[in-house]
């Protein structure tokens, strides 16, 4: 996130993003940050790069991070009132439950194409939607275990051996 200009230019040598993200960083000694990311890296070599509400630019090792909490405003809490689905998910994607490693249990939604996951960690959306709490950023190093309750919204298959039925004519070609 350091920024710097090449002599006599105002240019910045590398790309500024054009928004950042309001984020509360939950670390494991239960101490939280308030600050700004970018929502593209935030994840550098290991640790992540915050803007804090003071305007200087921190880095935090992830394994000292327990969790991001991207938030509409500051002012609110980050905790959850909801920390698990009171019935099935509507949203389509993983029904996941996290187990931190202080014994924190937390269920949320991940998208299906696990390739969308960063290496050092998982975006997952709170049971809440409604709350303060928009996504949490949890990094692998905080978390004793992950388990898929559900894939939800998968699209709908055809049973195997069922032919469709051969008595309709078709009325119109494809």
């Amino acid at each position: 996130m350091k920024r710097t200009c090449k002599p006599d230019s105002r240019v910045p040598l590398e790309p500024m993003p054009s928004t950042h993200k309001k984020v509360i960083v939950r670390k494991m000694d239960r101490d939280s940050i308030s600050g700004y990311v970018s929502p593209a890296q935030f994840v550098n070599e290991g640790k992540l790069e915050l803007l804090n509400t003071a305007g200087n630019v921190v880095s935090i090792d992830l394994q000292d991070i327990k969790g991001v909490y991207f938030v509409r405003e500051f002012g609110d809490s980050e905790s959850l009132t909801r920390k698990t689905f009171t019935s099935r998910p509507r949203s389509e994607g993983l029904w996941v439950r996290l187990r931190f490693k202080d014994n924190e249990i937390l269920e949320g939604l991940m998208p299906s194409d696990l390739t969308q996951n960063l290496a050092e960690g998982y975006l997952v959306n709170p049971p809440d939607q409604r709350s303060n709490t928009q996504r949490i950023f949890v990094p692998r190093t905080a978390l004793e275990s992950l388990t898929v309750l559900a894939v939800i919204g998968a699209g709908r298959r055809q049973r195997r051996g069922v032919a469709g039925d051969q008595r309709q004519v078709p009325m119109f070609e494809e």
